[in-house]
């Protein structure tokens, strides 16, 4: 699983961002989470919670992820279309010459701590 070695790096950005700004906890972290990341919320979510329990600074601390769409980018006819409804084909011109524009981010969006 994946997941907990992102959870492990997720929590020393944020040791890291509270030792900077001189913080005490972490209440919240809402995290952006490309649909195709290959990151999967749900096992996140328990890795989260299990790591983060062992850590004083963010022992309880809530785990928010918002869902970022992933559009997906056509050279042959310059349109944008849904990644994950799509696939790679191109649903307006059938061509195969497209690339992903965004939907596999990662990022950590906001911390609320105190």
């Amino acid at each position: 699983m994946h997941e907990l070695g992102v959870v492990f790096h997720i929590i020393d950005d944020l040791t890291e961002v509270g030792k900077e700004n001189e913080l005490t906890k972490i209440h919240s972290v809402t995290l952006q989470l490309g649909e195709v990341s290959g990151v999967v919320p749900s096992l996140l979510t328990d890795a989260w919670k299990w790591a983060a329990a062992k850590n004083e600074l963010m022992n309880g601390a809530e785990l928010i992820i918002e869902t970022l769409p992933a559009v997906t980018y056509c050279e042959n006819c310059k349109s944008e279309y849904e990644t994950v409804k799509h696939g790679k084909i191109c649903p307006n011109c059938g061509s195969e010459h497209t690339y992903l524009l965004k939907g596999n981010e990662f990022l950590i969006k906001e911390i609320s701590a105190t």
